[in-house]
């Protein structure tokens, strides 16, 4: 049999078997910080025009964590373009670590082409490095394979 154990000795084993096993979670689990990168979900309807150069604007919305943040887009795009369309578009927006990080200017390289109704997508980047991934339904009569800066801005 074992011989008794004096109570301080018991205590401080006891806290050091605690000690053990909070550091061993810690390092085993370790907790998601509240500044790490979340994605958010993106809707946006962008109506857009041009011959070689194309103007565009829109509104959308982001769904980040929970809550929606209702944004406004504009932009210009040099390279092959022509016609009008109306596209909406969604996707993941990745890479922010809060709300404000989503606004911003983005630069893009996309395609995508409408004769009635088509398909396009979209490759976004911000100097916060959000990403934006978008892809969806076009209207109208366009082609475009060109190089955009857009502007963000949350309303």
């Amino acid at each position: 049999m074992w011989p008794p154990i004096e109570r301080g000795k018991a205590e401080a084993m006891s806290s050091t078997i605690r000690l053990a096993a909070i550091t061993f979670f810690a390092l085993v689990f370790p907790a998601t910080s509240a500044l790490a990168q979340a994605s958010g979900y993106v809707r946006v309807k962008i109506v857009k025009a041009g011959v070689i150069v194309g103007a565009g604007g829109g509104s959308g919305v982001l769904t980040y964590r929970g809550r929606d943040y209702p944004f406004r887009v504009s932009g210009l795009s040099m390279g092959l373009t022509a016609g009008a369309s109306v596209s909406r578009l969604e996707g993941r927006a990745s890479g922010i670590r809060q709300v404000s990080d989503f606004a911003g200017t983005y630069s893009a390289v996309g395609a995508g082409g409408a004769f009635v109704g088509g398909l396009g997508g979209v490759h976004l980047g911000n100097e916060k490095g959000v990403t934006i991934a978008l892809q969806g339904l076009k209207a109208g009569m366009e082609f475009a394979a060109n190089l955009s800066g857009i502007r963000i801005s949350l309303r």
